[in-house]
């Protein structure tokens, strides 16, 4: 028993990755991969501290939860579908049936105050924020995951993710006139007997077809990066479903909780109500760790190099990512993305990300949009034609504080000196090999 427990410890935390995809068959290869996308999902939830973000949005969720059905219900009412909104939120959070009406008179009283009088600009101004700080607390969270550094403007975030909300009310709208619609079916239809069954398991599929759709929506949309819409369903759906598992179990599982009422009294809703939303958002950011590992997998093959990369490998891959935009802006050709650089060249994205946030930081490159791709691609930053190996090089060693020491020890000056004297002479061979010569 110990000799298969080693053996198969060994088989996922080395085998499995030393074994090229274009090398297994079809079923093998179907297997591998989702192996790998477990272990990676697992291991990011471990190392990530996934929890501790999740405790993170609970926190954001709470001073943001009124305001964001408040302006849901406010777009329901302008399309005149308040009621069915409110239909499909007590459906969403019947695990929380204790605390939807304290909730909805928050949300009424909330609407109510900012209909009228002074307060109504600063309502909304308020409404906005709150909202959309919990919009970018999430984005922030993914974006760690996705390892990618800066996030969006505060102008696009907020074009973005007010046009998703004002996207939701449709679907719920779409998904409650379905489950009417079933229903009125199944009730009136003369072939009740032979189609009854399906239409019921339609009825009873329609919430986790709702729930794909919008994990597999918030997947795609959300991290400042290239996300393939495939990698976000699988997401999607996974996330999706578990969350709605989740539901059943944990209304069913509410009878064993009976005794936080001993202790809480009419208080323990709100206690119960932490550990739900906790519980939710986990499974939110293990989807987006699953998104991320089903998209990158071809690349961690490297990951256990790229944490131990020499600085001269790192500093080569750094040369060569700014050869890869010099030439292309030579050449008059679209400007690459960071996906594209990754895909294209078969780079792991863990060290692309990085080193494209350098440079830009460094001001070797910029960051455009064009009108072929609204992704955000790179171009240069520096004539290219004055761009040498030893201004790259002088960039990249210089960035951050440096000699803030000085006056402090005289042996160190000294020495601070004549090192940046050898550094000159060893970057003279270099001054005039233009990046895009190499």
């Amino acid at each position: 028993m110990i000799e298969f427990i080693t053996k198969l410890y060994n088989f996922i935390r080395y085998d499995i990755w030393r074994s090229a995809e274009y090398e297994l068959s079809k079923n093998r290869k179907f297997t591998y991969r989702f192996l790998k996308i477990l272990v990676l999902a697992i291991r990011g939830f471990i190392n990530e501290r996934l929890s501790v973000k999740a405790s993170a949005l609970t926190y954001s969720i709470l001073f943001a939860i009124v305001p964001f059905i408040a302006l849901l219900i406010a777009i329901g009412r302008g399309f005149g579908v308040e009621d069915m909104i409110e239909s499909w939120l007590g459906q969403t959070f019947v695990a929380q049936v204790d605390m939807i009406p304290t909730i909805m008179q928050f949300v009424q009283r909330y609407l109510e105050t900012t209909q009228g009088g002074l307060f109504i600009g600063i309502g909304i101004v308020v409404l906005l924020i709150s909202v959309m700080n919990f919009f970018m607390q999430v984005e922030l969270a993914f974006n760690e995951i996705w390892q990618v550094d800066k996030s969006r403007s505060v102008i696009k975030q907020f074009s973005l993710y007010f046009s998703s909300i004002f996207i939701l009310p449709i679907l719920i709208v779409l998904s409650s006139g379905f489950s009417i619609y079933i229903n009125a079916v199944v009730s009136k239809s003369f072939i009740v007997e032979l189609l009854s069954p399906i239409l019921r398991f339609a009825v009873k599929f329609a919430p986790y077809l709702l729930n794909w759709i919008i994990f597999s929506i918030v997947y795609f949309v959300i991290p400042n990066t290239k996300v393939k819409l495939i990698n976000a369903v699988i997401a999607g759906v996974v996330a999706g479903t578990a969350f709605q598992l989740f539901q059943i179990l944990y209304i069913n599982g509410q009878m064993y909780l009976s005794r936080y009422n001993v202790v809480y009294g009419g208080f323990a809703a709100i206690p119960l109500l932490l550990l739900w939303l906790q519980i939710s958002c986990l499974i939110v950011l293990l989807g987006a760790e699953i998104s991320y590992a089903s998209q990158n997998i071809q690349f961690f093959e490297f990951e256990n190099d790229a944490k131990n990369i020499s600085p001269r490998y790192m500093s080569t891959l750094m040369m060569f990512i700014t050869y890869i935009i010099v030439k292309r802006f030579e050449n008059e050709e679209t400007p690459l993305s960071a996906y594209q650089i990754v895909t294209e060249y078969k780079l792991p994205s863990r060290l692309v990300n990085p080193i494209l946030t350098k440079l830009v930081d460094i001001k070797v490159i910029i960051e455009v949009f064009t009108d072929v791709n609204i992704e955000k691609t790179y171009q240069p930053a520096i004539d290219i034609n004055q761009l040498t190996v030893s201004m790259l090089n002088d960039k990249v060693e210089s960035f951050g504080s440096e000699n803030f020491l000085n006056d402090r020890n005289e042996l160190l000056d000294q020495f601070w000196h004549k090192t940046s004297d050898l550094v000159r002479k060893s970057d003279n061979m270099s001054d005039d090999m233009l990046i895009k010569d190499i």
